[in-house]
């Protein structure tokens, strides 16, 4: 009963970060979630609980959001989520986690010395940005830094941000949560978290949204790319400690 306590409070925490940060609670969710289950469980229970929260998150922020960006990063992250997905039963994470966090904690520190430097918002990284964030998020859980970072580029508003964020991501977590319940990854004796993770994301999704009214716009970027860093310097210290 404790560990669930813990569990439910550190999922809350994963879910305010991740609606601040404005690219979901998977990036924060997935490395606790591996604390307390296997990471098969770990995929499974993540593409559910995202689904809730991005639900949570479109209804909040539902005022604004990008619907050229949806395709143009919503259509290659879920074709490519499904691949992640799939290859997921065969693929050994461990380098592909290194992997991720040795790119994030590189891409974050350029954006925050570099303030000038920008990715250009082209069609080609709008496609590139889908890819590898939906890629990502099938192979290891979590993809929204990448789509963060593809985001960022197109400087939007900040509540625009979120909604669009999060309508891609409910495709990409519509579309994996299938595939990990072919996989075998979602367990009947995990289903009792779902309805707990429901209320966590909704809750964790309104605190937030009011934490992330207190920003300014260029604060709100600053936020992002810093959480992304520590994220990867977290991840980075996780696979070498292992």
């Amino acid at each position: 009963m404790e560990l669930l306590i813990y569990f439910v409070l550190l999922a809350l925490l994963a879910e305010v970060l991740g609606t601040v940060g404005g690219f979901g609670s998977s990036l924060f969710f997935v490395p606790i979630a591996s604390f307390f289950f296997d990471f098969d469980s770990v995929l499974g229970i993540t593409a559910l609980f995202h689904l809730s929260s991005n639900i949570a998150k479109i209804s909040l922020f539902r005022k604004g959001f990008d619907k050229r960006l949806i395709i143009q990063i919503g259509i290659p992250a879920v074709l490519f989520v499904i691949l992640g997905a799939f290859l997921s039963r065969f693929v050994d994470n461990t380098y592909l986690s290194l992997a991720l966090s040795i790119f994030l904690i590189s891409i974050s520190i350029l954006l925050l010395v570099f303030k000038n430097f920008i990715l250009k918002p082209t069609f080609v990284n709008s496609i590139s940005g889908g890819a590898l964030s939906g890629i990502t998020a099938g192979l290891l859980g979590t993809g929204g830094a990448i789509r963060g970072l593809t985001l960022s580029a197109f400087n939007l508003e900040k509540e625009v941000f979120v909604a669009t964020s999060a309508i891609i991501d409910l495709g990409i977590d519509l579309s994996r949560s299938v595939v990990y319940f072919s996989n075998g990854f979602m367990h009947k004796h995990d289903m009792y978290l779902v309805p707990i993770l429901f209320v966590v994301s909704i809750v964790g999704t309104f605190i937030g949204k009011k934490i992330l009214n207190r920003f300014s716009q260029s604060q709100f970027k600053y936020i992002v790319l810093s959480l992304i860093l520590l994220v990867g310097i977290a991840m980075f210290i996780k696979q070498i400690i292992n």
